[in-house]
């Protein structure tokens, strides 16, 4: 159910138009102030400003706020003379991992700034305004803060209980606390997790910002496509990419795991589309780690479904929850010992035509003030050892505490 609103109080106009810039996206952030971003290889989308916002709660967060976002748009007047993907209204989402506890959010940004193949466009909504640019601010007196032994044991106890067989896999998380002199700004995270991890997308919604190399869902039209990750390993002893790639399609543990996440995907899209289609897996190289990676596309069988609907439909795969589904769950929050929030739940974009882009927020961290609180897991499976998983962890916490403390590409 919606917990609370904010919407705009008079009929409001949309309007994309071209813009000559060649620059990053990312420097048009005018302010750490209301910072939006779903970034791929130069091209994606940024806002700031807002307009309106609802945040949900419960196992309809999704839907409702895909509703909320529908009857907004209904009432929108938009002129759109870029007519590509992203122009038009748009709005970012970063929703919450579980049904309880944790809530939803999506932002209505009052600017967007868009690229796709090469064309850059601009969309306000609302009568237009010069922003005041802010300088950025690297982040400083940063200080960190974590249990490891306790999260080591929650691996073990895990592991006793699938060896029991009350299930196959459960993804457990960790967290690290880092506070800093002043307030963190996250156009400072977000510039340098695009230079390091260039092929993830470079996300940020309402404080959740990271670097996700994997997409829970992006709908275009009836068409829909998902790119599941498991099975991971990190570079070590001098190994060499294919000798890493290697070793992870030889790994019965991996594959396993890989296995299970991709099941529970093509499952979750045969019940929302008429046609599935499981691409050859491969192996995504990325600087910290590698990952099993496998693609899936479909039709949608009823094609007026949103992307969040869709997402609500997929989530949570066995990738970032566990098999079965919801004993996983239960025992993530059993043993856990923290509430993720919006950690490993779908972030991204939706347009007015229920198109979009959600990733999971993974490889990322939540800014508050001058606290940024990060987040990474891994799969637990029969055979897992607690000193390899925490090491999987460290891999994974890489990306954004190199972004907060400056380490350049």
């Amino acid at each position: 159910m919606s917990t609370a609103t904010r919407a705009p109080v008079e009929q409001l106009l949309a309007r994309s138009r071209r813009v000559e810039h060649d620059g990053d996206l990312l420097d048009l952030l005018p302010s750490a102030d209301h910072v939006c971003s779903w970034v791929r290889e130069g091209e994606g989308l940024v806002g700031w400003g807002e307009v309106a916002r609802v945040v949900t709660a419960g196992p309809r967060r999704a839907e409702d706020a895909q509703a909320w976002w529908d009857r907004l748009c209904a009432g929108l007047d938009v002129e759109d003379e870029v007519r590509l993907p992203g122009s038009g209204p748009v709005a970012f989402t970063s929703i919450a991992f579980a049904d309880e506890p944790g809530t939803s959010v999506l932002v209505v940004p009052r600017v967007v700034a868009g690229r796709r193949d090469g064309v850059t466009w601009v969309t306000e909504i609302g009568p237009t305004r010069t922003d005041a640019v802010e300088p950025v601010g690297a982040p400083r007196g940063l200080r960190y803060s974590a249990d490891p032994v306790r999260w080591r044991a929650a691996v073990g106890a895990a592991v006793t209980r699938i060896r029991a067989g009350e299930l196959d896999k459960v993804v457990l998380a960790r967290d690290l606390v880092v506070e800093a002199d002043d307030a963190i700004d996250p156009r400072f995270v977000l510039s340098h997790l695009a230079a390091r991890y260039p092929s993830c997308w470079t996300f940020a919604v309402d404080g959740m910002v990271g670097a996700t190399p994997e997409l829970l869902v992006r709908r275009s039209g009836p068409q829909v496509s998902s790119r599941v990750l498991a099975g991971t390993t990190w570079p070590h002893d001098g190994v060499t990419e294919a000798e890493l790639a290697a070793e992870l399609r030889a790994s019965t543990k991996d594959q396993g795991e890989h296995r299970y996440a991709l099941t529970s995907l093509v499952a979750a899209l045969e019940r929302v589309c008429a046609r599935v289609e499981v691409q050859e897996t491969e192996v995504l190289q990325l600087r910290n780690v590698a990952h099993l990676a496998t693609t899936v596309t479909g039709d949608l069988a009823d094609a007026t479904t949103g992307v969040l609907t869709v997402a609500a439909a997929l989530h949570p795969t066995a990738a970032v929850g566990g098999t079965p589904t919801e004993v996983a769950v239960r025992v993530i929050a059993e043993l856990e010992g923290m509430d993720r929030g919006r950690y490993a739940g779908p972030v991204g974009w939706v347009d007015a035509h229920g198109d979009g882009e959600l990733g999971l927020a993974l490889r990322s961290a939540e800014l508050a003030g001058a606290t940024a609180r990060l987040f990474a897991g891994g799969g637990i499976v029969a055979d897992s050892d607690p000193d390899h998983e925490l090491a999987e962890t460290d891999a994974k916490l890489v990306p954004v505490r190199d972004a907060l403390e400056g380490v350049e590409a």
